[in-house]
Protein backbone atom coordinates (compact mmCIF):
# COMPACT_ATOMS: atom_id res chain seq x y z
CA UNK A 1 0.00 0.00 0.00
CA UNK A 2 1.51 3.25 -1.02
CA UNK A 3 2.41 6.05 1.46
CA UNK A 4 -0.39 8.67 0.49
CA UNK A 5 -3.53 6.07 0.87
CA UNK A 6 -1.96 4.83 3.88
CA UNK A 7 -2.09 8.00 5.66
CA UNK A 8 -5.79 9.12 4.20
CA UNK A 9 -6.56 5.63 6.41
CA UNK A 10 -4.93 6.35 9.36
CA UNK A 11 -6.90 9.73 9.76
CA UNK A 12 -9.87 8.95 8.43
CA UNK A 13 -9.97 6.52 11.00
CA UNK A 14 -10.11 9.47 13.57
CA UNK A 15 -6.52 8.08 14.51
CA UNK A 16 -8.01 4.68 16.39
CA UNK A 17 -5.65 2.74 14.14
CA UNK A 18 -2.77 4.74 14.25
CA UNK A 19 -2.19 4.86 18.05
CA UNK A 20 -2.63 1.16 18.01
CA UNK A 21 0.13 0.84 15.55
CA UNK A 22 2.08 3.24 17.07
CA UNK A 23 2.05 2.33 20.53
CA UNK A 24 3.06 -1.41 18.88
CA UNK A 25 6.17 0.25 17.69
CA UNK A 26 7.26 2.33 20.52
CA UNK A 27 6.60 -0.85 22.70
CA UNK A 28 9.30 -2.66 20.84
CA UNK A 29 11.97 0.10 19.81
CA UNK A 30 13.58 2.92 20.69
CA UNK A 31 11.55 6.84 19.37
CA UNK A 32 13.71 9.62 19.26
CA UNK A 33 11.80 12.61 18.89
CA UNK A 34 13.45 15.22 16.32
CA UNK A 35 10.91 17.92 15.94
CA UNK A 36 7.76 17.62 19.04
CA UNK A 37 4.51 18.08 17.53
CA UNK A 38 4.56 21.89 16.62
CA UNK A 39 1.65 24.09 14.16
CA UNK A 40 2.06 25.86 10.97
CA UNK A 41 0.49 26.64 8.27
CA UNK A 42 0.73 25.46 4.85
CA UNK A 43 -0.58 26.39 1.46
CA UNK A 44 -3.49 24.76 -0.59
CA UNK A 45 -2.48 24.16 -4.01
CA UNK A 46 -6.16 23.72 -6.41
CA UNK A 47 -6.33 23.58 -9.88
CA UNK A 48 -8.52 25.61 -11.91
CA UNK A 49 -10.66 23.60 -13.92
CA UNK A 50 -11.09 25.95 -17.62
CA UNK A 51 -7.65 26.53 -17.77
CA UNK A 52 -6.35 23.55 -16.02
CA UNK A 53 -3.82 25.76 -14.05
CA UNK A 54 -2.53 25.58 -10.52
CA UNK A 55 -3.11 28.38 -7.78
CA UNK A 56 -2.90 28.97 -3.91
CA UNK A 57 -6.50 28.75 -2.57
CA UNK A 58 -5.52 30.07 0.62
CA UNK A 59 -3.70 28.53 3.84
CA UNK A 60 -4.41 25.97 6.52
CA UNK A 61 -3.19 25.00 9.79
CA UNK A 62 -1.31 21.77 10.43
CA UNK A 63 0.34 19.98 12.90
CA UNK A 64 4.04 18.47 12.10
CA UNK A 65 5.96 16.07 13.83
CA UNK A 66 9.25 14.19 12.92
CA UNK A 67 10.56 11.11 14.69
CA UNK A 68 13.63 8.51 14.20
CA UNK A 69 13.20 5.02 14.93
CA UNK A 70 16.20 2.73 13.61
CA UNK A 71 18.21 5.12 11.88
CA UNK A 72 15.17 6.31 9.77
CA UNK A 73 12.79 9.89 9.99
CA UNK A 74 9.16 9.53 9.77
CA UNK A 75 7.18 12.60 8.81
CA UNK A 76 3.37 12.98 9.95
CA UNK A 77 1.58 16.05 9.01
CA UNK A 78 -1.95 16.19 9.64
CA UNK A 79 -4.61 19.46 9.22
CA UNK A 80 -5.82 21.03 12.52
CA UNK A 81 -4.64 21.02 16.05
CA UNK A 82 -3.38 16.99 16.18
CA UNK A 83 -0.63 16.50 18.17
CA UNK A 84 -1.09 12.98 18.93
CA UNK A 85 -2.29 11.69 15.80
CA UNK A 86 0.88 13.71 14.17
CA UNK A 87 3.41 11.73 16.60
CA UNK A 88 1.40 8.57 15.46
CA UNK A 89 1.56 9.35 11.72
CA UNK A 90 5.67 10.48 12.06
CA UNK A 91 6.07 7.02 14.12
CA UNK A 92 4.17 4.54 11.47
CA UNK A 93 6.36 6.44 8.71
CA UNK A 94 9.62 5.91 10.16
CA UNK A 95 8.30 2.28 10.85
CA UNK A 96 8.05 1.49 7.19
CA UNK A 97 11.14 3.56 6.12
CA UNK A 98 12.93 1.16 8.30
CA UNK A 99 10.97 -2.11 7.28
CA UNK A 100 9.92 -3.40 10.50
CA UNK A 101 8.54 -6.35 10.96
CA UNK A 102 5.42 -4.90 12.44
CA UNK A 103 4.55 -2.77 9.68
CA UNK A 104 3.74 -6.09 7.39
CA UNK A 105 1.02 -7.19 9.93
CA UNK A 106 -0.79 -4.06 9.32
CA UNK A 107 -1.64 -3.97 5.84
CA UNK A 108 -4.87 -6.42 6.67
CA UNK A 109 -6.27 -3.67 9.31
CA UNK A 110 -5.68 -1.08 6.97
CA UNK A 111 -8.00 -2.64 4.05
CA UNK A 112 -10.56 -3.66 6.69
CA UNK A 113 -10.24 0.00 7.98
CA UNK A 114 -10.44 1.33 4.52
CA UNK A 115 -14.16 -1.04 3.60
CA UNK A 116 -15.33 0.13 6.97
CA UNK A 117 -14.72 3.78 5.99
CA UNK A 118 -16.03 3.59 2.50
CA UNK A 119 -19.15 1.74 4.17
CA UNK A 120 -19.48 4.75 6.42
CA UNK A 121 -19.45 7.07 3.81
CA UNK A 122 -22.42 5.04 1.66
CA UNK A 123 -24.44 5.30 4.52
CA UNK A 124 -23.68 8.85 4.75
CA UNK A 125 -24.55 9.74 1.19
CA UNK A 126 -27.50 7.64 1.36
CA UNK A 127 -29.08 9.51 4.19
CA UNK A 128 -28.26 12.86 2.72
CA UNK A 129 -29.78 11.48 -0.68
CA UNK A 130 -32.70 11.06 1.49
CA UNK A 131 -33.15 14.64 1.74
CA UNK A 132 -32.69 15.97 -1.56
CA UNK A 133 -35.09 18.21 -2.82
CA UNK A 134 -36.12 18.24 -6.65
CA UNK A 135 -37.16 21.62 -7.32
CA UNK A 136 -37.93 20.58 -10.65
CA UNK A 137 -41.39 18.37 -9.60
CA UNK A 138 -42.10 21.14 -7.35
CA UNK A 139 -45.59 22.64 -8.26
CA UNK A 140 -45.96 26.62 -7.15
Amino acid sequence: MKRRKRTEILIQDNGHLAKTFAETITAVYECREITAPQYGMTMIKMRETAKNSLFYMGEVLVTEAKVEIANRIGIGIVTGMEEELAKHLAIIDAAYKADLAETFLWEPQLIAAEDEIRKAKTRRQAELIGTKVNFETMEI
